[in-house]
């Protein structure tokens, strides 16, 4: 633990500057994630006439916005470097260093955050001049209650990548289970429509999955959807899946180390 708290700046560093080296393809990435725009676009159409549920124009707008930021700042693609150091054998390059490959692989997402940063910052801007701030939460609970859930939505999104591309281990690709994932995402997320406008029993079912906790719970946190009574409650809920998700990473891990060693990479 404490070769890996040491090594961890480092580890960011490094992430940074492949994330600077290749900013190329994070453009590529941040400009493929506009679904939550083209959905801004179509259900600020449908509510022109008459809103949908509680949600007017302005309303969609100040969601779709948000689920933009929230979505890049809580993306990860650990499944893909997973998937490939596996089939390809380079993981053993890592299992020589004496830190974790989570804990490495972990860093260097971070490592590319502050491009992200970049990327969020006209984007909210863009959302309160169009909202005119109005739907921004001023409640100071859930303004603090906000970070800690943008940290559990990545580390949910973290953790799930890499429970699913430990699976190649096994099978030849696990790039299938996650397209999968991704599916379910869309749905069960929010991402593409507001949880709430879906009938009861599919809204409910959202609320025993990890999808709502990875973008529409800080959404609706920061957007004052979610009230002040609940909040600590789906915040516990939230890291209730961190928990659960990273001890199954650790256990599919360790079995898929030694499947790993015992067949030579």
């Amino acid at each position: 633990m404490r070769r890996a708290l040491r090594a961890i700046p480092t580890l960011v560093r490094v992430g940074l500057a492949e994330a600077v080296a290749y900013r190329a393809e994070m453009l590529v990435w941040l400009l493929s994630t506009t679904m939550p725009l083209v959905m801004l676009a179509l259900m600020t159409a449908v509510a022109r006439d008459a809103p949908v549920g509680r949600f007017g124009e302005a309303d969609f707008t100040a969601y779709y916005l948000a689920a933009l930021v929230v979505r890049l700042m809580t993306g990860a693609w650990v499944i893909w470097e997973v998937n490939f150091e596996i089939r390809g054998g380079t993981l053993a390059y890592r299992l020589l260093r004496p830190i974790h490959p989570l804990v490495a692989y972990a860093a260097e997402n971070v490592g590319a955050m502050p491009l992200r940063v970049l990327a969020v910052v006209p984007i909210a801007a863009g959302a309160v001049l169009a909202t005119g701030g109005e739907r921004l939460t001023r409640d100071p609970l859930l303004l603090a209650v906000f970070p800690l859930a943008l940290v559990g939505a990545w580390l949910i999104t973290f953790l799930a990548m890499a429970v699913i591309g430990a699976l190649a281990f096994w099978v030849e690709s696990s790039g299938g289970v996650f397209e999968v994932w991704l599916g379910l995402f869309g749905v069960f997320s929010g991402y593409l429509v507001p949880l709430e406008l879906f009938p009861r029993w599919l809204e409910m079912t959202s609320r025993f999955l990890p999808f709502r906790y990875m973008l529409a719970f800080p959404v609706e946190l920061v957007i004052g959807l979610t009230p002040r009574s609940v909040a600590l409650g789906e915040l516990a809920i939230q890291w209730a899946f961190v928990a659960v998700l990273g001890v199954a990473a650790r256990l599919v891990w360790r079995a898929g180390l030694a499947r790993f060693a015992a067949f030579g990479g």
